[in-house]
């Protein structure tokens, strides 16, 4: 049985803003890419989806796991936008 790692997009940008950097990283650059992971993380779990339900080879656990990661990266993703939100309301809050 071959084990193989899952990407996590979030989580691999995440480990990358820790290390210390000389220069830092654009927000929309950090944004961009956490999207591009999730859209990427979608299109896989379709594609699994699809070849399952066409009756090709694909594992059922294989196919579980793509649509679980993809769950999971949208969720925080949405956790992400909640917290921006939440910040742009504070700072509009604030008097001046």
């Amino acid at each position: 049985m071959e084990i193989r790692t899952i990407y996590n997009p979030i989580s691999n940008t995440a480990s990358a803003a820790s290390a210390p950097k000389s220069e830092t990283q654009p927000l929309e650059k950090t944004f961009g890419d956490i999207l591009k992971g999730l859209t990427a993380s979608e299109n896989n779990a379709n594609d699994m989806v699809q070849k399952l339900a066409m009756g090709e080879d694909v594992e059922l656990h294989d196919v579980m796991l793509a649509v679980e990661e993809n769950d999971v990266n949208f969720r925080v993703a949405m956790a992400i936008r909640d917290r921006l939100v939440e910040a742009y309301q504070e700072v509009m809050r604030m008097n001046i």
